[in-house]
């Protein structure tokens, strides 16, 4: 029997649903390298958020058994051991908030999210769905602080809003990546953000509403993620069962008519055997040079400025992403679930304002934000550093690992000012204060924007140069 979102896509898949479900024939020349490589490459791009959305979700919930309830953080993040710096790292773990993560399957039912009142503190509550769109936030900036009842529902959910609920999010999968992040002011702060963690309730639809629960459709199983498969032409089979998963957009009609020439479709099933040598070759040859073209894309997600790299906006939903294939592959290698630019802005800097790269080894530095030049936010900013390579929290004397806003400590000018003294060495005295320990070697802070305010139309922010400075 198919199900309805595979009926979804067959209404304009009709003209190729006459092929057969193991294998395809390409169109024109029938069999060419050439069009079978254009049509793979365009595919894998298009793929690639999907890839690596699903290898993490096996890697979180279906090897693990633990979809439909939340994995909270309770302790903030320290540098790694001296041994294990330069192998650790790849992401720049935060302490600005504590997160509350979990994998949503939609299959059977929604799920249903129960917030108390958080009016104390900035908090977001991120949907990502099966194509990594940002497809609903809860947080003070959508809902206000007030708390709620909020349903997420799959593509084949055809119910009415429940009584009760405050709003419903549709997911265009059936899976979905939700993170919340709970602001945390330092260490003293842990136990209550714990206490307000244990008050996030994730359920059933038909738990919620106190009603025998529905019966479970049949399901699919979940094909075991290898890396040398989705680097292959083994990457139709992933595609496919995702696809399966979801229903098509009407926008993406002609996309998936041409990539159903290769197989690609919910109505196939992948198998290498079915495809000649030539074909084979054109689709592994078209991943190599898809990979290639995403790792060289990185370089456009960010716009240079005074020694910072401004991410431009590069996640996001549907109605801001559209079309943006190869820029959101490239931003799902360098980053899976980035949050859009009006919840959080991230600002890394890697220069000095002579263009050098920052090393605390050779300089010291200070970053100075006159009154009219601080982060403007809603909720708090942050400037944490890292050491390079590995992109690590920096071990240091005073345990301080970040400096913002919230810090009761910094002391600002008689104008407003504030000045930031970057370095391996105390600058001593009171100002000590504003220190932010480096590195004995090359370094790269982090400045964070929680509830930015910005203005539509006007440039995005970008902090002042690091500048040189001895003491």
């Amino acid at each position: 029997m198919e199900s309805r979102r595979n009926a979804a896509w067959y209404c304009f898949l009709v003209a190729i649903a006459l092929l057969p479900l193991s294998g395809c024939t390409l169109s024109g020349d029938a069999g060419s390298y050439d069009e079978a490589r254009a049509i793979a490459e365009e595919a894998y791009i298009f793929a690639y958020p999907m890839l690596e959305n699903y290898r993490m979700m096996q890697l979180q919930a279906v090897a693990t058994d633990s979809f439909n309830r939340f994995v909270h953080a309770s302790e903030l993040p320290v540098p790694p051991a001296k041994e294990a710096s330069a192998a650790a790292g790849g992401v720049r773990e935060q302490r600005d908030t504590l997160s509350s993560t979990a994998w949503l399957d939609l299959q059977a039912e929604p799920m249903v999210l129960v917030l108390p009142p958080i009016k104390d503190r900035y908090f977001s509550f991120q949907f990502v769905d099966i194509f990594t769109f940002n497809f609903a936030y809860v947080s003070p900036k959508t809902f206000g602080p007030a708390g709620g009842v909020f349903l997420i529902a799959g593509p084949d959910w055809n119910g009415r809003k429940p009584r009760g609920v405050d709003a419903v999010f549709r997911s265009e999968g059936n899976f979905v990546m939700c993170i919340g992040r709970t602001a945390v002011d330092g260490p003293e702060d842990l136990d209550s953000v714990r206490a307000l963690q244990q008050r996030y309730v994730l359920k059933p639809l038909s738990s919620w509403l106190g009603v025998p629960a529905p019966k479970a459709p049949p399901r699919d199983p979940f094909p075991l993620y290898m890396r040398i498969a989705a680097d292959s032409a083994h990457f139709i089979s992933y595609l496919n069962f995702l696809l399966g998963q979801s229903r098509p957009h009407p926008s993406e009609e002609q996309l998936f008519e041409r990539f159903g020439l290769v197989g690609i479709g919910p109505s196939y099933r992948f198998d290498a055997n079915e495809f000649n040598g030539t074909i084979r070759d054109a689709i592994d040859d078209a991943v190599a040079s898809a990979l290639q073209q995403i790792e060289e894309a990185q370089v456009l997600l960010c716009e240079k400025s005074n020694g910072w790299a401004v991410y431009r906006r590069v996640f996001g939903d549907r109605e801001r992403m559209q079309g943006l294939y190869l820029v959101r592959a490239a931003a799902a290698r360098t980053m899976l679930y980035g949050a859009d630019q009006e919840e959080t802005t991230i600002i890394n800097a890697f220069l000095d304002e002579d263009g050098d790269p920052l090393d605390a080894s050779a300089h010291s530095y200070v970053l100075k934000f006159e009154k009219d030049e601080l982060p403007q936010v809603e909720a708090f900013w942050s400037l944490t550093m890292y050491a390079l390579p590995g992109q690590n929290l920096v071990e240091n004397p005073l345990e301080r690992y970040t400096l913002g806003s919230r810090s009761s400590s910094l002391v600002y000018g008689a104008d407003g000012s504030l000045t930031i003294y970057i370095g391996a060495r105390s600058p001593r005295g009171s100002n000590e204060a504003n220190w932010l320990p480096a590195p004995e070697g090359p370094f790269s802070p982090t400045l964070r924007m929680y509830l930015p305010m910005t203005i539509p139309g006007t440039p995005q922010y970008v902090p002042p140069p690091i500048r040189k400075a001895t003491w």
